[in-house]
């Protein structure tokens, strides 16, 4: 069954946040109290370029399982510490299509809204982390494993232990590209 494991937020611009005992989740803008929140974009290096961008980036999203990879690797991450709000686990985040809602907790829902597109701040969190957290396919695609990211549509607390239940989108399937 996929569940929320830890919910992290952080006022700042940092690289990490810090883990909460629950989140509150705001239509449209995204996690309550976090440097990201807002309908348009937050990520200073997209705010120099347009800062009348909508906000695709509202509420990032990481599942456990990378963490298992990557500790096999030499690291050691906890959730929050590569910058997502939302851990999860039991659910393949990657392989969701765009525009797939999450439901989270009593009442939250979430659009994925595409992959995030890991950047070398990570190799300043870790050394040669990066690398770690991108693959290739069989046919030399790069794949992207550092989360996903969302825009929220309807308002919810979300806490360790919640259910997810993923509602998969009722057009064809659009795979996650980075947003």
């Amino acid at each position: 069954m996929a569940s929320v494991l830890a919910v992290s937020l952080r006022q700042g611009h940092h690289f990490s946040k810090t883990p909460a005992l629950s989140i509150r989740l705001l239509k449209g803008l995204g996690v309550a109290g976090d440097a990201h929140m807002g309908e348009t974009v937050k990520y200073r290096s997209r705010v120099r370029k347009d800062p009348t961008q909508p906000n695709l980036r509202q509420v990032h999203l990481m599942h456990a399982e990378l963490f298992d990879e990557l500790r096999a690797k030499g690291f050691f991450v906890r959730p929050g510490d590569l910058g997502e709000n939302v851990t999860t686990s039991g659910i393949d985040l990657l392989a969701l299509p765009t525009g797939t809602r999450l439901h989270l907790g009593a009442t939250a829902v979430l659009e994925v809204t595409g992959l995030r597109n890991p950047c070398v701040q990570i190799d300043g969190f870790q050394k040669d982390l990066m690398a770690a957290t991108l693959d290739k396919d069989a046919d030399g695609n790069l794949i992207r494993k550092a989360g996903i990211m969302s825009i929220v549509l309807a308002d919810g607390d979300v806490r360790p232990n919640d259910a997810v239940r993923v509602e998969l989108p009722a057009t064809s399937h659009r795979r996650l590209v980075p947003v």
